[in-house]
C-alpha cells in the first residue's frame, strides 16, 4: 500500500482474506503470486494503515439456539446528545444485539438481533430493548432467509 492507494495486489489480499482469514501466509502469497515475506509486509502494512482491522469467527447462530434474526426499527422520544449516548451503549451491551445502526429518516436505529423464535423475541422485547431509555416506538421484522452476508465489501 502505497501513499494511502491500494493496488490490485493489495485489493486480492483483502478479497482472499475476506473469504479465509485463516488462510497461511505462505497460501495467501502464492493466492496473490507473492512471495511468503512481501505478502507479509502487505498485510501487516494494511492493518498498519487500519484497512484491515479485525480477524473474527463468525458463528453459526442456529447451532447457537438463536435461529432467528430480527429487524427492528426504533424512534426516540427526542434526539439530544446524552440521550443517543446513553440509548447507544445501552443497546450494544446486549448480547442478542448483531448490529445497531444511528440513522437518518423516519426511525432512528436499525438494529439487527438474533433471538430463539417469537418466544424469545417476546422476552428480548419486554425484559431488555423496552427498558431502554427514551423508546417512543418500535417496528419489527422477522427474516425469513439470509440470501446473502458479507462483512465488508472489498474493492
Amino acid at each position: 500500500m502505497k501513499d494511502g492507494q491500494l493496488d490490485e495486489i493489495d485489493r486480492k489480499i483483502l478479497r482472499t482474506l475476506a473469504k479465509d482469514a485463516r488462510i497461511s501466509n505462505q497460501k495467501l502469497a502464492e493466492a496473490v503470486n507473492l512471495s511468503p515475506t512481501p505478502c507479509w509486509n502487505r498485510v501487516k502494512a494494511l492493518e498498519d494503515a487500519g484497512v484491515i482491522t479485525d480477524y473474527v469467527a463468525i458463528l453459526d447462530q442456529a447451532a447457537l439456539g438463536l435461529p432467528d434474526i430480527v429487524i427492528i426499527e426504533v424512534t426516540l422520544d427526542h434526539h439530544d446528545e446524552d440521550l443517543l449516548a446513553r440509548f447507544g451503549s445501552a443497546l450494544a451491551e446486549l448480547p442478542e444485539v448483531m448490529e445497531a445502526y444511528l440513522l437518518t429518516g423516519e426511525y432512528d436505529y436499525l438494529i439487527k438481533v438474533a433471538v430463539s423464535g417469537t418466544a424469545g423475541y417476546e422476552r428480548f422485547l419486554r425484559q431488555k430493548l423496552h427498558k431502554l431509555p427514551g423508546i417512543r416506538q418500535s417496528r419489527s421484522t422477522f427474516a425469513l432467509r439470509c440470501l446473502k452476508r458479507a462483512h465488508s465489501v472489498t474493492p
